[in-house]
């Protein structure tokens, strides 16, 4: 793959991450009811309500949020970014590993199993050995 196609695959890599993860930012907005719901609606049986359930899914929506922002943030110049993009990378292809052992042990449902994790470490790869492929800013 020539550089400049290299280069233009790891921006819309990030930017697709960006808004994918910068989207749970609107969760934080979602009434408890409708999480209860759309918890119960995916099969994963009757939402626990409680304070923690609500602090931590509401911690995690806003973790993502920030994470789509750092994504975007890089996509503005991966050159410039290059060593911080390629750390990225890897940190993705491990919280990958580590996303697929926490659903396994949860246990999730297979279909999530399988969307989430294996997805998460691949995209991390292809972003670390992308970054690896362009050229630092002088």
């Amino acid at each position: 793959m020539p550089k400049k196609e290299n280069e233009r695959v790891l921006v819309f890599l990030l930017r697709f991450g960006a808004i994918l993860t910068g989207s749970a930012f609107f969760t934080l907005f979602i009434p408890e009811t409708t999480m209860a719901s759309i918890h119960e609606n995916l099969g994963l049986g009757t939402f626990p309500a409680s304070p923690l359930t609500n602090y931590l899914t509401r911690s995690l929506s806003v973790m993502y949020a920030f994470h789509g922002g750092l994504l975007f943030v890089l996509s503005t110049n991966v050159r410039r970014f290059k060593p911080v993009v390629l750390f990225v990378g890897w940190a993705t292809a491990v919280l990958g590993v580590t996303l697929l052992a926490i659903d396994l042990r949860a246990p999730m449902p297979g279909w999530w199993v399988f969307a989430e994790g294996p997805w998460v470490f691949a995209i991390g790869l292809v972003i670390a050995w992308l970054s690896r492929r362009i050229e630092p800013s002088p």
